[in-house]
């Protein structure tokens, strides 16, 4: 099949094409950040993910895939995989239009013969705006919502390995969606459009609810002066029905936070469990460093963040609460510095050995496993446990 992704030099898209080109279908990747595609064209990879470069490579070699700026490209394809997300803005208010509005743009490329499949997560009743737009615009193209369900790290071995959801009215457009994903070996579960979008934000508010717990029982545990790791270690030990109790630590990144806040305004901000899990797991770099406070004079001290991605082995710094961290840190500290060792977005970052020489204290932002094992001679705040010590503050 001939595939064209709509924002497909990103996180999302990028994988996804490479994954369909490796698997004989002719791929482009549609993207309007020039520079990125220019990159990808000379097979390199913008972001950290494992297995991508190799796949990139690969299916650049073989002339299956290559990526454009042009927004012609749409017009040849048979499907027009989209993977423009929904923003929500400083005030917690998701924008419905974006995805129709960034759809309308392209309209006039596409042709009554399309498969438009959606692919990020998107606000409960867009499918079937973007399905209106369409009429509205004289054309019968077909709509599904196929959100992704990968996370970073893991894309390219669970984009072959986990079940897609095809979210469909059209019996033929539901066909041709299976199709496509069972062409990269993936079994499928159909369900109506609206069941879908649901299925994507109950999914990532799910994973932020827990982490919230986790956070909340790190807390507690915290204010009584007890180690939650241990707690949690006796917990989980060898005991199935709790085996899925997260350890302490920042949840953030660019989806968990924001669907759980779609799914809220979805609710008429009723949705008490979601906007609860939000005020904890926000409210943890303030609550670091209130404690930090209490145990030092850190208004004479120069504080180290070790780690800006918002997850371990990541790159990608979007919405990491480290970066809340530094701005509180900027208000209570004399000097903070920062390091980490795969973001390349932020030039103010500074080398390890320069920030562990220069800091009095230090804090682990994001658990990469090369702090693991840092030797120093300064006290380092490890919520994460991930020097093993504890993560009692």
């Amino acid at each position: 099949m001939r595939v064209v992704v709509v924002g497909g030099c990103g996180h999302v898209g990028l994988p996804l094409a490479v994954v369909l080109a490796d698997h004989g279908h002719q791929v482009v990747s549609f993207d309007i950040d020039s520079d990125v595609v220019k990159r990808v064209n000379a097979a390199e990879a913008p972001f950290m993910e494992p297995g991508l470069d190799d796949l990139l490579s690969r299916t650049r070699t073989s002339g299956a895939f290559v990526a454009t700026d042009d927004p012609a490209s749409i017009a040849a394809a048979d499907i027009v995989i989209v993977v423009i997300g929904t923003p929500v803005d400083d005030h917690l208010n998701p924008d419905p239009s974006t995805v129709v509005n960034a759809l309308a743009q392209c309209a006039p490329h596409m042709s009554d013969d399309q498969l438009i499949v959606l692919r990020s997560t998107i606000y409960p009743g867009v499918t079937q705006r973007v399905e209106q737009m369409l009429r509205d615009r004289g054309l019968s193209a077909q709509v599904v919502f196929c959100p992704e369900r990968i996370a970073e790290g893991f894309a390219v071995k669970e984009l072959t390995s986990l079940p897609q959801i095809v979210g469909g009215r059209d019996p033929a457009a539901i066909a041709r969606a299976e199709a496509l994903f069972s062409s990269i070996g993936i079994s499928t579960v159909v369900v109506t459009p609206e069941e879908a979008e649901l299925a994507k934000l109950f999914t990532n508010t799910w994973r932020y609810i827990k982490f919230a717990a986790a956070n909340q029982f790190w807390l507690m545990a915290n204010e009584a002066g007890v180690d939650y790791t241990r707690v949690r270690h006796a917990i989980t030990f060898e005991y199935p029905r709790a085996a899925d109790v997260p350890g302490a630590g920042f949840a953030a990144g660019p989806c968990l936070f924001k669907d759980t806040m779609q799914l809220a305004a979805f609710t008429n901000n009723n949705f008490v469990l979601g906007h609860s899990a939000m005020l904890v797991n926000e409210g943890l770099p303030l609550y670091v460093v209130d404690r930090v406070s209490q145990r030092f004079d850190i208004g004479s001290m120069t504080v180290g963040i070790l780690g800006m991605a918002f997850k371990s082995e990541s790159d990608d710094a979007r919405s990491s609460l480290s970066y809340k961290l530094k701005r509180i840190l900027r208000f209570r500290a004399r000097e903070v510095l920062t390091t980490d060792p795969y973001v390349t977005s932020d030039s103010s970052l500074l080398p390890l050995e320069d920030v562990v020489s220069r800091a009095d204290l230090l804090i682990i932002g994001a658990p990469h496993r090369a702090y693991a094992e840092l030797a120093s001679d300064v006290p380092v705040i490890d919520i994460w446990n991930l020097r093993g010590e504890g993560s009692l503050i």
